[in-house]
């Protein structure tokens, strides 16, 4: 092969090829001589010449190009501003449309935008623009958290929500801090994990934010508080939900599903009224999120659903079964790809009330069976049930 290839032997050896011989074998190997010539005397160290030194003006002549080599590597990036502004507004909107679409399309959408933005992280850029992507990318983690969370995956929404803290920390911006810990107080709310929750939202709290995210932790520490059934502290959290809204400053930097529009602080105020034993209270709190959704350019179904839950487990707290059916009515007529885990979830626990002896009768009946029937066939379901996932 070397002589077809007009080289010498070692020529044809590769770094692996040469640390994977045998040290005879590749002595053997490069102090062979070519077909009919004299061996020709190893190289030894002694007779190498290293080049001479720069000295004086070359010297300084050399230390100047190195530094313009470096310069020219470190003014180069691989994203620039308009990418960067591109990035961010897609981001928004897929925030946005998570409120109305498909949970499973968007988390596809989300998961190639992150994708693209982490594989830019690992190329090079100004630092500036090093921090904006880590925002992107920090966001596109909370969101995916979030619709983790939605689709009954609660380990795996942790994991990203992690990642998402990390990304955060990197950008040192403390609206995503905020917001990413709104997320992980959601999941571990979600997952029993109650003084996480409320530790997750109180520490959020502590960071100096603008837009909506204060409020919406304060009505996460309330949900996880009246879980618990302490009902001083739920309803200090509520009040400091009021208190923050009043003292609210800019606007929300993303959107969507990362803003606390009054109609999903109403719905929080409603959940948490009822967990406290005060139905009436959470059936006004019910009612005025609703007439606020009307006024919102975007109504959230999963938002609009809860309330619609609230309603119905008012009712039934006051023993109108009738009531209860037609405050459900929107709900069990919504989509299977639009039945989240927390609104099943929150029809699981209206469904186990509705035993109760004052709330039997035919329309009670009627309401089990339809709850019933309206979490077998969900989005946290079909997603159990879809290939590779198995059926158990």
């Amino acid at each position: 092969m070397a002589e077809a290839f007009a080289c010498r032997v070692e020529d044809l050896l590769d770094l692996e090829d040469r640390r994977a011989l045998p040290e005879g074998d590749l002595r053997l190997l490069i102090n062979r001589p070519p077909t009919g010539e004299p061996p020709t005397p190893p190289i030894t160290p002694s007779l190498i010449v290293a080049p001479p030194e720069p000295t004086g003006t070359d010297l300084v002549r050399l230390a100047a190009d190195e530094s313009a080599t470096w310069a020219q590597w470190a003014e180069a990036s691989n994203v620039g501003d308009i990418a960067l502004e591109q990035l961010m507004a897609e981001t928004r909107a897929l925030a946005s449309d998570y409120l109305t679409s498909d949970p499973v399309v968007l988390f596809v959408r989300t998961r190639a935008l992150r994708d693209r933005v982490f594989a830019l992280l690992e190329g090079h850029q100004y630092p500036r623009q090093s921090t904006d992507l880590y925002v992107a990318a920090g966001y596109l983690c909370g969101l995916l958290t979030w619709m983790s969370s939605d689709l009954g995956q609660l380990h795996d929404a942790e994991t990203q929500g992690r990642t998402a803290w990390l990304c955060a920390e990197l950008a040192g911006h403390n609206d995503l801090r905020a917001w990413v810990l709104s997320t992980r107080s959601k999941v571990a709310f979600w997952d029993g994990r109650l003084r996480d929750a409320i530790n997750f939202a109180r520490r959020g709290a502590t960071y100096r934010t603008t837009g909506t995210v204060a409020v919406l932790l304060a009505c996460q520490e309330a949900d996880a508080w009246s879980e618990l059934g302490a009902h001083d502290e739920a309803s200090a959290s509520l009040a400091r939900a009021e208190d923050a809204r009043a003292a609210m400053s800019g606007e929300d930097d993303i959107g969507g599903i990362f803003a606390c529009q009054p109609a999903r602080q109403e719905n929080y105020a409603a959940a948490v009224q009822l967990r406290l034993g005060r139905p009436a209270d959470a059936l006004r709190s019910a009612d005025s999120a609703l007439a606020l959704l009307t006024v919102q350019p975007v109504r959230a179904y999963g938002t609009e659903a809860q309330i619609h839950i609230s309603q119905a487990a008012a009712h039934l707290a006051t023993g109108e079964a009738e009531g209860a059916l037609d405050a459900l009515a929107p709900v069990l007529a919504l989509p299977p790809d639009h039945r989240l885990a927390p609104v099943t979830r929150r029809l699981g626990e209206l469904c186990s009330g509705i035993s109760r002896p004052q709330t039997g009768g035919t329309a009670a009946i009627g309401l089990r069976q339809a709850i019933e029937e309206f979490c077998v066939d969900s989005a946290p379901r079909h997603l159990a049930l879809s290939p590779g996932k198995g059926s158990s």
